[in-house]
């Protein structure tokens, strides 16, 4: 069996493991491990790679800024400002038919742009602002639809966790990708509310609103959110003005949140190892799922397997747009059984050859960030997608009352939105490029 064969039978058993619920990291790790022997023909050989791949990967400088954002993100929910920004967005619209939903829409984009976890956005925002959506009136299914879509703004709105690993798979600026992400997740938000503006006046008995607040009121709710602001502009913008590197700015992110989160009261002693501890969780499954693609993609490498894939393609003589069509969908399609970062290691070595070797008329740079966006766009659809989209049992879980399949059912002008949004950035990629140009 030739070396892409062996590949191409690799990626169905590695389905078949992750089904029966082995972990993704170990799945990719076996299936890696497994493929390199059988072409080596020896294990000697393989446990080098297993040496060198392991060091490289974890002495990866750029990779430290994942549990820095990962700490970033836990300081900010114990601070309270996940709450604050809900309450801040709820006193200017909660007052408006759909307004309470649009308001937590608005808090997941702004906390997502001190978090970078799409998983960790909805979690956090679906324990404020599901209370709130229930007492104001809202059905069930709604209510976990718009916290599991509003989740997928965490990794979309810079800082994004998922970014950091796309620009070292493919060797891009990190910065450059956090700059041209900003109009994509603003586009994201503003298709939600209005889906929730439309499913209001299609639905008005399953949602509600609240009371208007005084104007003293709303300055007040407002004035509480100056801690997120002032740590957004400090990190992105110092990464976008070059005063550090992404990795010094998510360090000087996760301390500026810390210090918000003691000031609040919400930090001491036993808090912050619980952060700490959390922190330490999440970096630990990700830099297993980031070795076992490692190996896998090693694997990949020895097989031929993506260079064959880019001749093959560029001599089919296919049209490039229906290519890039093609693979956008097929990350849907995976989406509805894995994980974004999973995705992301696993295809960008198989898929990012074969759409560089076509003609898109853009330079390779400005090619190469605004395909990361697009798939980042559509591995996040497939977080919302049904029937296995991860958001939706993250929320799920926190509101036991609501069957999933009312959330299925809610959750589908979202993903239409979201289709529609991933078309116009595809026809028009100067919408994703232009803060980047400028």
């Amino acid at each position: 069996m030739s070396g892409v064969e062996l590949a191409a039978w690799s990626f169905p058993i590695m389905l078949l493991l992750i089904f029966i619920r082995v972990p993704i990291g170990l799945s990719m790790l076996v299936c890696g491990l497994g493929g390199a022997w059988l072409i080596y023909g020896s294990a000697d050989p393989i446990l080098n790679q297993l040496k060198q791949i392991s060091y490289s990967t974890f002495s990866n400088y750029n990779l430290s800024v994942i549990p820095l954002f990962l700490l970033m993100g836990q300081f900010a929910a114990l601070g309270g400002l996940s709450q604050a920004l809900f309450k801040a967005a709820e006193a200017w619209i909660g007052h408006r038919k759909g307004g309470v939903a649009m308001a937590a829409v608005g808090a997941c984009a702004g906390f997502g742009a001190i978090c970078g976890s799409s998983l960790a956005t909805a979690a956090t925002m679906g324990q404020v602002a599901l209370p709130e959506l229930k007492r104001a009136g809202y059905a069930g299914g709604i209510s976990t639809a718009t916290l599991a879509a509003g989740g997928t703004l965490g990794i979309l709105i810079p800082p994004s966790v998922v970014l950091v690993i796309y620009a070292i798979l493919t060797e891009q600026n990190i910065a450059k990708l956090f700059l041209a992400a900003f109009v994509p997740g603003i586009l994201a938000a503003i298709g939600y509310m209005i889906v929730l503006a439309i499913y209001a006046r299609l639905k008005p008995q399953d949602v509600g609103s609240m009371k208007p607040l005084p104007m003293k009121e709303r300055w007040v709710a407002t004035a509480k959110v100056w801690p997120v602001l002032v740590i957004f502009m400090v990190v992105v913008g110092g990464i976008y003005t070059g005063v550090f590197t992404p990795t010094e700015g998510a360090a000087v992110g996760a301390f500026g949140t810390g210090i918000a989160a003691w000031v609040g009261g919400g930090l001491n002693r036993k808090t912050l190892m619980g952060a700490v501890m959390g922190t330490a969780v999440a970096t630990g499954m990700i830099f297993m799922i980031v070795l076992g693609a490692g190996l896998y993609n090693t694997f990949l490498a020895l097989s031929q397997l993506p260079q064959e894939a880019a001749q093959l393609v560029a001599g089919s003589g296919l049209n490039p747009w229906l290519v890039l069509v093609a693979i956008l969908v097929l990350y849907i399609i995976l989406g509805c059984f894995m994980d974004s970062l999973s995705m992301i290691l696993l295809t960008i070595p198989v898929f990012f050859p074969i759409v560089t070797a076509l003609d898109f008329g853009l330079p390779p740079e400005e090619f190469a960030i605004w395909f990361g966006i697009l798939v980042l766009i559509v591995v996040e659809v497939g977080l919302i997608t049904p029937p296995v989209g991860m958001n939706l049992f993250v929320i799920n879980s926190m509101a036991k009352d609501v069957p999933i399949t009312q959330t299925y059912r809610a959750v589908m002008p979202f993903v239409a939105s979201d289709m529609i949004r991933t078309a116009i950035l595809v026809a028009f990629p100067s919408i994703t490029l232009f803060v980047l140009r400028l």
